[in-house]
């Protein structure tokens, strides 16, 4: 209950729709089912709100269970009381709940430990209690000195006693929490350089920043500075007021053991409390950080997955290369290889005629329509030389730059050798880059999202975070889309809704076997496949071409009867919905009245309209109303570019900072967040996503350094 509390608490959600979250969630029910067939249950929760939520409550849920242990084993060493109990399950982090048992966890040996073994925990004790009638200090001390134990004299013994204070007040959770509020308002983060050579971190040679007002991108920048030795990282905290702190927490009336108790509470503070408040400061921001990164990741990879597919009924890539020559491949419109070959127009070879020659014949052959040249090496020549050759034929063909990130990770995988195994890795790139271009979706799946070159400091992420979250991107993306189960792969298929690996291979067996599926209820008939299964995955799985024209919708089978009933109570047949004739339900529904048809149908208001949208375009796909690639006829270069001038760019990468766009000069442009709208913005993705088509103004140009600054406001 105390879960659910907070749950509806911190997402604004009615109790009602959080726990039927929760029990969806606990009956295996996967994201993207709930997100799209479950909306009356969920509120309408999309995948994003429900994936943030299942997290929150998988916190939770290891917070309580973290209590529960720590319950268990103070009380087994007989140390629980009912104030330590509030304490315990009043704690709403990890954190706060750590610090509370800090003081009763076992720990490795140290000199307040020693102090203890030396029987100098009631000295300690003494002076902890400030007793203004008790002897000095020196006096005092001189009853524990025992040379047998290791206190040879006073001093010995109040430097013990001093050490156990040291930790015991390093050990209160109710301090450190004082004292950790303090730190936060007013902890500076600086950085100094360690060498003298100049690096991409020069401007964090001397740097200082309040930890409250230091943003992601910095924090991530110093930490790879750091472990790359070029800077030396510390949390300035004023001491005086920290010490004040600790003297109203400590001292009572002035006494003989005062000043004693003071030169702990100092060494405490200087030894230990700053030391563990400052490594999780640096932690806390680095983890923040990582959120924020891997955050902007996912969302940068989204828009990049959703890119719509290029409608051709042939396109020839290039993987440009100099030595080793360009790889050419051609694919026809479902994606299989029609051709390859090898030509070498760039740097050493130059065989320029002969590379026109060989293009010419290969557009003239197969009908291509759409070039795919890589961006990555050569890509600058191979433009130029493309750009030349499609000015000298009759056939009307266009070229488009595609990023070629992570292709020579596919290229080499066990994936790439099993679908194309009759060619070697530089072929199967140059493949790659053309599926690229026809189903982005598709080809994008097959490659490890962090290689795919959105974000920043993706290798410096916690990693299991990372992947959970941007496979969770690619598995909403699949879904959203829908997967052809007659065209598509098994790695494609494995990330639909409630399909595995191994269902999704035999899917794809049985289809090898059988032919083409022809309805949904076939997928009944696959091993491996059961109930659960079917109804975690039939509505995300689209067939075409088949018996039953709902097959070719996101309409779930559940729904069907519903569908066949809302056709019949406006006159409406299956074949009216193949054929596209339907155009005027929606109106028709809203004059006899939402509600009413919902009921009719037996099925909830939000599914109700979920199956008039799919009846009215059925076969949709979700990408076709986004922007499409910047198809080119010619070209121009960084020295063409002058200030004034307006273009139209790609957004390839959106960062903290700004965003990153492709204009065709082989040179991304940057468009800094003051530059991007009249309006302020906390962040560039408020403005911009990446894939977003975009008009920029040249602001100034280096072309030595290849920077090319832009401006947004004004034109978009």
């Amino acid at each position: 209950m105390e879960i659910l509390k907070k749950l509806t608490e911190e997402f604004t959600l009615k109790d009602t729709h959080i726990e039927n979250i929760i029990s969806l969630i606990d009956d295996g029910n996967t994201i993207p089912f709930i997100a799209r067939y479950r909306k009356e249950a969920t509120g309408g929760c999309d995948d994003q709100v429900l994936r943030e939520l299942n997290d929150r409550l998988e916190y939770l849920r290891n917070l309580q269970k973290r209590k529960q242990t720590i319950v268990e084993n103070i009380t087994a060493q007989g140390k629980m009381t009912d104030e330590l109990s509030s304490h315990i399950e009043a704690a709403s982090t990890l954190a706060a709940l750590e610090d509370i048992y800090r003081p009763f966890r076992q720990k490795r040996r140290t000199r307040a430990s020693t102090a203890r073994e030396k029987g100098l925990e009631r000295l300690a004790d003494i002076i902890w209690l400030q007793d203004e009638h008790i002897l000095t200090i020196m006096q005092l001390a001189s009853e524990f000195i025992d040379p047998e134990k290791g206190v040879d004299d006073v001093d010995a013994a109040i430097a013990g006693a001093k050490d156990i204070i040291a930790e015991n007040l390093a050990d209160d959770a109710t301090l450190k929490g004082l004292l950790r509020n303090y730190v936060n308002d007013i902890a500076v983060l600086s950085s100094k350089n360690t060498k003298v050579e100049d690096s991409v971190y020069r401007m964090y040679y001397e740097f200082s920043e309040s930890i409250l007002k230091i943003p992601s991108h910095r924090i991530l920048a110093i930490n790879r500075g750091e472990s790359e030795g070029f800077l030396k990282v510390t949390v300035d905290i004023p001491e005086d007021n920290a010490i004040d702190i600790m003297h109203n927490f400590c001292l009572k009336a002035p006494c003989t053991t005062t000043e004693t108790l003071k030169e702990a509470i100092v060494d405490s503070l200087r030894r230990l409390i700053f030391p563990s408040l400052e490594r999780e400061i640096r932690s806390g921001l680095t983890e923040t950080a990582a959120v924020a990164a891997i955050k902007m990741f996912s969302q940068n990879l989204k828009p990049l997955l959703l890119q719509p597919p290029v409608k051709a009924n042939a396109i020839l890539a290039v993987d440009p290369a100099y030595r080793t020559g360009c790889k050419i491949a051609v694919i026809d419109s479902s994606g299989m290889v029609l051709d390859t070959t090898v030509i070498y127009p760039t740097p050493p070879q130059n065989k320029t005629e002969e590379s026109k020659e060989t293009i010419k014949q290969l557009i003239a052959k197969h009908g291509v329509e759409v070039i795919a040249i890589g961006n990555g090496t050569a890509s600058k020549e191979s433009e130029i030389f493309f750009a030349s050759t499609l000015r000298e034929i009759k056939e009307k063909v266009s070229y488009v730059m595609v990023n070629e990130a992570g292709a020579s990770v596919y290229s080499a995988s066990k994936l790439a050798a099993k679908e194309l195994p009759n060619y070697d890795v530089s072929l199967r790139s140059a493949v790659s880059i053309a599926r690229r271009l026809l189903d982005p979706l598709a080809e994008l799946v097959k490659i490890d999202p962090k290689a795919i070159g959105v974000g920043q400091y993706q290798h410096d992420m916690p990693q299991a975070k990372l992947n959970d979250s941007l496979l969770g991107v690619v598995e909403d993306c699949v879904n959203s889309v829908g997967v052809d189960v007659n065209t598509a792969s098994p790695f494609l298929l494995s990330y639909v809704s409630g399909l595995s690996s191994v269902t999704a291979e035999s899917i794809y067996n049985y289809r090898n076997e059988y032919g083409k599926f022809s309805s949904r209820a076939q997928f009944m008939k696959v091993p491996k496949l059961g109930v659960k299964a079917f109804e975690q995955a039939a509505g995300f799985l689209r067939i075409t071409d088949g018996e039953n024209v709902f097959d070719n919708t996101s309409v779930h089978p559940e729904s069907y009867q519903a569908a066949r009933l809302l056709l019949e109570m406006f006159d409406y047949s299956e074949l009216d919905v193949k054929s596209n004739n339907i155009p005027d339900l929606d109106k028709k529904v809203q004059s006899f009245g939402e509600q009413k048809t919902a009921d009719s149908c037996g099925v909830g208001l939000i599914t109700l309209r979920d199956i008039i949208q799919e009846l009215q375009k059925p076969g949709r796909d979700i990408r076709d109303n986004l922007p499409s690639p910047i198809l080119r006829e010619d070209l121009i270069t960084i020295e063409d570019l002058k200030p004034g001038m307006v273009l139209t760019g790609t957004v390839r990468n959106v960062i903290d900072f700004g965003a990153f766009v492709d204009i065709g000069v082989h040179q991304d442009g940057l468009v800094h967040i003051s530059r991007m709208s009249d309006r302020f913005i906390k962040h560039p993705s408020e403005i911009v996503k990446v894939s977003d088509v975009v008009k920029v103004e040249i602001i100034s140009v280096d072309v030595t350094k290849k920077q090319i600054s832009l401006n947004m406001k004004g034109l978009n």
